[in-house]
């Protein structure tokens, strides 16, 4: 755990960041270093200095914004060596909300996109090289997941391979690679705004929604499942009234449950989104703050 290692760590985010683009598949849009526009009007903004375009940034702004905004969002000082830059490289390309999700499901605690104290004490007694790897293996499905992955897929391929590697060998000791170098066009932002809709907060409530809106035409499939059991029941001949009427009672018991099963696990998964939802509604609004004040 050594702030040495953020000069290194962003020696190498540089590397793969490149220089200048605005390349239109790109949601951060015109991007200088990794710095997009809009991270810059708000750095100039707070400073009390006029914007101007992100191409002009400056050697010590950059050092500033990342050192303020990404490693120390992400407590990188407290994190393991080699842990730290992984975890750094994703929030720079991905946003410090979704890296440290991607080190807490790692670390297996409780997932609400911040590194408090609990998530450094865990990541300090775990094993940083199984935590590497979980992070790079989660953040290349998620990249996989995202609309730009047939743009930008090789790029960030390349990028996620090459942060595994390095930081498995800064976790050991062992003398790390040089940096793949990568143009800024390989490897636009990846964020959640190309999830596809199903994989957002917003896409899952409305397949929760949809799952309850459809129980009552499950209620009414189970309803003409009764009838028609009961008619054919009620043929059979030989077949005493009392068990007749047994059966159908059975029947209709175990399809009510069966409803109320359905329903109760939709309104659970809808609930549980909308309470994810919330919670992330919150996380942005708090880092909204901070950012205003760092």
């Amino acid at each position: 755990m050594t702030s040495g290692n953020f000069a290194a760590a962003l020696k190498r985010v540089l590397a793969h960041e490149g220089g200048y683009s605005n390349h239109p598949k790109d949601p951060g849009g015109a991007t200088m270093k990794g710095v997009i526009q809009r991270v810059y009007d708000a750095f100039r903004d707070r400073k009390g200095l006029a914007r101007q375009s992100v191409r002009l940034i400056s050697d010590a702004e950059l050092k500033d914004i990342y050192r303020r905004q990404y490693w120390g969002a992400i407590r990188g000082d407290e994190l393991p060596s080699g842990l730290d830059y992984c975890v750094f490289d994703g929030t720079v390309n991905s946003g410090p909300g979704q890296a440290a999700k991607w080190l807490q499901r790692a670390l297996g605690v409780a997932v609400d996109g911040h590194i408090g104290d609990l998530t450094i004490e865990r990541a300090g007694a775990a094993d940083p090289a199984a935590l590497i790897n979980s992070i790079c293996d989660q953040r290349l499905a998620f990249l996989k997941r995202l609309r730009t992955w047939s743009t930008f897929g090789p790029g960030w391929g390349k990028r996620v391979t090459d942060v595994r590697r390095a930081a498995l060998a800064m976790a050991e000791g062992a003398k790390v690679p040089a940096p793949v170098v990568l143009l800024a066009e390989e490897t636009g932002k990846a964020t959640e705004a190309d999830l596809p809709a199903s994989a957002t907060v917003e896409g899952r409530a409305g397949e929760e929604q949809a799952k309850v809106l459809t129980s009552g035409g499950l209620f009414g499939s189970i309803v003409s499942y009764y009838q028609q059991a009961s008619e054919f029941l009620s043929g059979i001949t030989g077949l005493p009234e009392q068990v007749s009427k047994w059966v159908i009672a059975a029947l209709a018991a175990a399809a009510l449950a069966a409803l109320i099963i359905v329903v109760a696990r939709s309104l659970y998964g809808l609930a549980r989104v909308w309470i994810e939802k919330v919670a992330d509604e919150h996380r942005r609004e708090v880092a909204a703050r901070e950012e205003r004040f760092t």
